[in-house]
């Protein structure tokens, strides 16, 4: 298993659920993790944690639907740290509203900018240092609504998901060449916030069934410590007890 002490991580969506949980994670490994988001209040509550903990962060939030603010997090990162090893392409989120028949072209976009374009934006910035370097990890937090099509997770988000895992795969196709590995996390009913989008929200009985926050940190963890010769390209997880198998 590969050290990560003294490697820098950037983690989007970093202020709650699964990048909060990796972030931590990764700063408790060695990494110093640069926390991004849009609710400041939120990556600091994060940043105490680390700290706390003993762990390096540095906060620097954002609006990653726009489409310099990907480009001006990494040269910063870049002139701050000199180099860029992980990317945890976690941001992300979902509407209300979701079913065909509610979707506006605001509600489209709005998805697909937040769930797709943000992380094109990301990996296409992250990749600069990582060329130079000749190494670099890229983790992309997908969904099973990545590989299956259900209705629980509306059309444009599980259209914006399975474009996700494809773009992973055509960096691995691609990249490989510069030592980048790229891996598309796919998991089931993960409990976090996004669940109070959904149009009836999960009781906390149904939540506690689900896949946890650190159950993807310890996954992300294990990924980003492989050897450089191994790239796990697609990871699906779910709980045990999958809501999904039911029939």
């Amino acid at each position: 298993m590969n050290s990560l002490v003294g490697k820098v991580a950037w983690i989007t969506g970093a202020g709650s659920g699964i990048g909060q949980a990796v972030a931590t994670a990764l700063a408790d490994a060695g990494c110093t993790v640069v926390l991004t988001g849009r609710r400041q209040d939120a990556l600091e509550q994060t940043a105490q944690t680390i700290t706390r903990d003993g762990g390096k962060s540095v906060v620097r939030a954002g609006d990653l639907t726009d489409a310099e603010t990907a480009e001006l997090i990494v040269g910063e990162i870049e002139a701050r740290f000199g180099r860029l090893d992980i990317l945890i392409n976690n941001a992300g989120g979902n509407i209300v509203d979701r079913a065909w028949k509610d979707l506006t072209s605001s509600s489209i976009d709005t998805l697909i900018a937040s769930n797709l374009s943000a992380a094109f934006y990301c990996a296409t910035a992250a990749m600069h240092p990582m060329r130079k370097a000749g190494q670099g990890q890229l983790i992309h937090i997908a969904s099973w609504a990545g590989k299956f099509i259900h209705p629980v997770s509306g059309p444009a988000y599980t259209a914006a998901k399975h474009a996700v895992v494809a773009m992973s795969q055509s960096i691995n196709m691609e990249e490989y060449r510069n030592g980048i590995r790229s891996t598309a996390i796919l998991p089931a009913e993960v409990a976090t916030p996004i669940l109070d989008k959904r149009p009836t929200p999960p009781s906390s009985e149904e939540r506690a069934e689900m896949l946890q926050p650190a159950d993807l940190a310890a996954l992300a963890l294990f990924i980003a410590t492989q050897p450089a010769s191994v790239c796990l390209n697609e990871v699906v997880i779910s709980p045990r007890l999958n809501k999904f198998y039911e029939r």
